[in-house]
């Protein structure tokens, strides 16, 4: 009797063994877990999903209830302040000496003030011990993205609030990663965002409006999705949009895009409505993009992009029937791995690759050194080859270490303190002798340029200037002054020019 009684217990504990490893791989698989961190515990807001099972048999409707369960208490309410600032008349310096201080004062012509500003967006924490992914333009300070809100806090669904502080922010995916100290915090569970389909059922959640969290529910209806709004905040813009008509308004930006499951597969970023408000559209970010992004932030402080070395053929950019290249850098990881002109890539890593968008965006969300499948075709033949993803283009590693003037058609220096107290500025970066045909040359660029920033970076010598340069790839933004002068001046410099 006692040995049946023994393999009984045996049995049993044995199938339920069986059954929490089912239960366990099934909703909240090992390898979706948040790469921020290394904790592999179930997070406690999926508790529902190993009480109940979410498959709808056939014919009944999809349950919505246990996934936003799940989502609503990971879905932050980000709130940021930026106090009142003195903002100048902007009217021009020098204009008739001492009696226009006369006329400013007489007409109330002074310093003026940017009353105080507020913000509301939402965020997803991704980690027990408190890291949050949003968009860069929820913690931004309105002037142009550059710089950060002076407040964010972060209040959850249990109405408890933290500060929040910034790790990094990446204005070509409007990516930021925030983090607030504490643990045990519930968090969202990572999909895989290749993996959606369209038509599939997904629920945005955030706090749009002046309202408290909010779910909505709708389908994927596109994917590879760009429409240009990055372009505000970045000259590098980076746009494969999962396009959703479920219901997002202002302040969901930055929420969660999650599947039936309660896996996090986007994060919401924009709606495309002329009157401002929700339309019938939104977009989110890919979770495999924001994941690659994220991880950089966290480890380095600043995103690692991997570079294939080529250019979209700009008459069939969104083709349909793959990316097709334009023209390849000679030193690239395509060219190396033999891909030429007039092919046209249809699969990376066997994920369709419909547009140059989805190439993009596909690319982005892989590491630096990672070899990557390409399948293209060539003349109507299909064939496959491999290529290892690079920094960047090895011509601008030189343009970090070797001589920046050679290499831009011009001589860079760095501003004497005296010209740069002149001007009111902490410093930057002279143009002169610049040769006809070089890159400085090419973006109409002229001498005495003093170049104050680089893609909303600033920079105070040629040190400042030459790293810059050396995070950057394609076409960036140069900004400053000429002396003397009144005004901001901007010029767009094509880094493959130098090709």
């Amino acid at each position: 009797m006692k040995w049946k009684q023994f393999f009984l217990i045996v049995a049993v504990s044995t199938v339920s063994a069986l059954g929490s490893v089912w239960c366990y791989s099934k909703f909240v698989n090992p390898q979706s877990l948040s790469v921020v961190s290394a904790d592999s515990k179930l997070p406690v807001n999926y508790a529902g999903f190993i009480d109940k099972n979410n498959v709808a048999a056939p014919g009944e409707p999809v349950d919505f209830t246990q996934a936003a369960d799940a989502a609503v208490p990971a879905v932050v309410h980000i709130k940021t302040k930026i106090p009142a600032k003195k903002a100048s008349n902007q009217l021009p310096r020098n204009r008739n000496g001492g009696m226009d201080d006369f006329f400013d004062q007489f007409f109330n012509f002074g310093p003026s003030v940017i009353p105080e500003q507020r913000g509301s967006g939402s965020g997803v924490i991704i980690s027990e011990d408190g890291y949050i992914v949003t968009n860069n333009h929820v913690v931004a300070d309105g002037e142009n993205g550059t710089g950060i809100a002076d407040e964010i806090s972060v209040t959850l669904s249990n109405k408890k609030t933290y500060k929040a502080r910034v790790i990094g922010r990446d204005a070509s995916t409007d990516l930021a990663v925030l983090k607030i100290d504490g643990n045990g915090f519930p968090y969202l569970v990572y999909g895989n965002s290749d993996k959606a389909k369209l038509g599939q059922w997904v629920l945005a959640v955030g706090y749009p409006l002046t309202l408290e969290t909010t779910v909505t529910a709708g389908i994927i209806s596109a994917k590879g999705r760009a429409i240009g709004i990055n372009q505000r905040q970045s000259q590098t813009p980076v746009e494969s949009f999962i396009q959703t008509d479920a219901a997002v308004n202002q302040g969901n930006s930055g929420g969660a895009l999650i599947n039936t499951n309660g896996e996090l597969i986007g994060i919401n970023s924009a709606i495309l409505a002329p009157s401002g408000t929700y339309a019938g559209y939104s977009f989110a970010i890919p979770i495999n993009l924001v994941k690659k992004i994220v991880n950089d932030l966290v480890k380095f402080g600043d995103v690692k992009r991997p570079y294939l070395g080529i250019q979209a053929a700009q008459d069939k950019f969104d083709a349909g029937d793959g990316a097709h290249i334009g023209s390849l850098a000679k030193d690239g990881a395509a060219a190396e791995a033999g891909l030429k002109p007039g092919d046209i890539i249809t699969k990376i890593n066997d994920v369709p690759i419909n547009s140059w968008t989805e190439l993009q965006g596909t690319v982005t969300s892989n590491n630096v050194g990672e070899k990557m499948k390409i399948a293209y075709k060539r003349d109507g033949k299909d064939l496959v080859t491999t290529a290892t993803l690079k920094t960047m283009p090895a011509a601008f590693e030189e343009v970090a270490k070797v001589n920046v003037s050679d290499k831009l058609g011009a001589t860079i220096q760095t501003l004497d303190e005296k010209t740069a107290k002149k001007n009111n500025i902490e410093g930057g970066v002279i143009v002169t002798n610049i040769k006809a045909g070089g890159p400085f040359n090419k973006a109409r660029i002229q001498e005495g340029f003093i170049i104050t920033s680089v893609d909303g970076v600033d920079i105070n010598n040629v040190e400042e200037f030459k790293k810059a340069l050396s995070n950057s790839t394609g076409t960036v933004q140069l900004e400053g002054i000429f002396d003397g002068w009144d005004g901001v001046y901007k010029y767009p410099l094509n880094l493959e020019e130098n090709k």
